[in-house]
């Protein structure tokens, strides 16, 4: 749903000068059409075929009104502060069911044994439906760290018959420290709540959720003074006796408000804070209540006082921060896949972005280069042509982000699983990428006979 689990298949006969490159002896790789410098952003940004400009696309302003137009146009995006005080036994039923319905094909653990009707029933059951009441109270909370969204209230991994170890369909998405959500029900064994985040419905862990009131919320969420975290990853400075501020992960996109300067200490955890900012961490007290403590990010990390400005240099300089980062389904293994990549990438910006990429893609956000069945493929070889730095281009399953063009042939970069090629000799290579990686995009193919080309359906342009 979120990723091509297809291998890439690329023909050689479609670009001469895609082979398997070494440098010098000293870099080797099975990845053909890509040489060493084109895994720098530097490349791509003294790129002189595709000006790559350092201009705003959108305006601050224009992306506050992008994001209001989406939550009210885009079922797949809310506020989750704006969700409903309280939910009919009936609404309930059907938000629960929405995420955790018995699925159609077989399932499997780790060990090869398949789910039975019993496991599904105990899932069920942790599930939590007889204490559903006619009106049920949503609460509201906010993400103390980084953490997951589940298909049912378990952290059992189940695979599909293919047991792909990499892919746990219990394995929806990731939420992040600062993300608010509405609460709306718990697990039998109070260890898992029901939420609704921006761009999702799932159940997350109790202990990863600090709840509050609305007004509270709506504070510490819209403070004008916040940083950004602009890297992959940045950690909280180290704390010697405090677990809940120490060495936090915060990865791309988490914004949080900055201590007022007049409110910072000389010293703070022991540690004098002028070389650090010091913001609002959201932390769980006791009894699950919201406590902001003050932590520190240290000046040398990377981070930015507000977002980026919207602009192609910055779209290939962040995604480059990812390259290399393991694929993790649905945020799995600490990572993403590739629409969280995507994701993570346009929150830089503050730009909002539906979870899956068959949202993302059919959505009539944007401006949209669509195509069905009947479409030559010179029709899409000329849209290809006019693309520009940032461009998603979307097929079942996948989505990857345009970075330019070298020697005619358009790159992206992209979290991906697969890898496959035909060789000169004509026999199929078959491996893998598990990363976010740089591609070319046109000799791509899910098999001799179907390429990528063949099956994009949108070319999206975010302004």
């Amino acid at each position: 749903m979120r990723q091509s689990l297809i291998a890439l298949s690329i023909t050689l006969a479609s670009i001469a000068s895609i082979t398997p490159i070494a440098v010098a002896n000293t870099w080797q790789t099975d990845v053909i059409g890509v040489s060493q410098p084109q895994l720098t952003p530097q490349h791509w940004l003294a790129n002189t075929k595709v000006k790559v400009t350092a201009q705003p696309l959108m305006s601050a302003s224009q992306i506050m009104a992008f994001n209001k137009q989406l939550v009210a146009e885009n079922e797949h995006i809310v506020d989750p502060l704006d969700f409903a005080t309280q939910l009919t036994k009936q609404q309930l039923t059907n938000h629960i069911y929405s995420i955790s319905a018995v699925p159609k094909s077989p399932r499997f653990y780790s060990n090869g044994v398949a789910l039975t009707d019993k496991d599904f029933a105990d899932y069920h059951a942790n599930m939590n439906l007889e204490a559903i009441e006619n009106n049920n109270q949503v609460g509201f909370g906010v993400v103390v760290k980084r953490s997951v969204l589940r298909t049912f209230p378990t952290w059992d991994r189940v695979l599909n018959s293919g047991l792909d170890n990499d892919l746990d369909r219990f394995q929806e998405s990731g939420l992040f420290p600062g993300d608010t959500v509405a609460i709306l029900h718990q697990s039998a064994d109070k260890q898992w709540l029901l939420v609704r985040a921006y761009n999702y419905l799932a159940w997350v862990p109790t202990a990863d959720i600090a709840t509050a009131s609305k007004a509270t919320l709506h504070r510490f969420k819209n403070q004008d003074d916040f940083l950004l975290i602009t890297g992959a990853k940045v950690n909280t400075a180290y704390v010697p006796d405090n677990a809940d501020i120490s060495e936090l992960q915060l990865d791309m996109g988490v914004r949080l408000p900055l201590v007022e300067a007049k409110q910072v200490p000389n010293l703070l955890h022991g540690q004098n804070t002028y070389a650090n900012y010091v913001v609002q961490l959201p932390t769980r007290g006791a009894q699950g209540e919201l406590v902001i403590q003050p932590a520190l990010i240290s000046r040398s990390s990377d981070v930015n006082i507000g977002y980026l400005p919207y602009t192609q240099q910055n779209l290939i300089k962040q995604g480059f921060k990812f390259l290399g980062e393991r694929y993790g389904w649905g945020h799995d293994y600490n990572g993403r896949d590739c629409t969280g990549f995507v994701g993570e990438i346009y929150k830089s910006f503050g730009l909002l972005m539906p979870r899956n990429s068959g949202q993302q893609g059919r959505g009539e956000y944007g401006i949209n280069q669509r195509f069905d069945g009947a479409d030559a493929e010179q029709v899409k070889l000329d849209a290809v042509k006019k693309m520009q730095v940032g461009d998603l281009i979307y097929i079942p399953g996948h989505v990857m982000m345009y970075l330019g063009e070298q020697d005619g042939q358009p790159y992206v970069i992209h979290d991906v699983k697969g890898l496959g090629y035909n060789k000169a000799d004509g026999r199929f290579y078959s491996s893998a990428l598990n990363g976010v990686s740089v591609t070319p995009l046109l000799p791509l193919r899910l098999s001799p006979q179907k390429s990528y080309l063949d099956r994009t359906y949108n070319i999206k342009r975010i302004r």
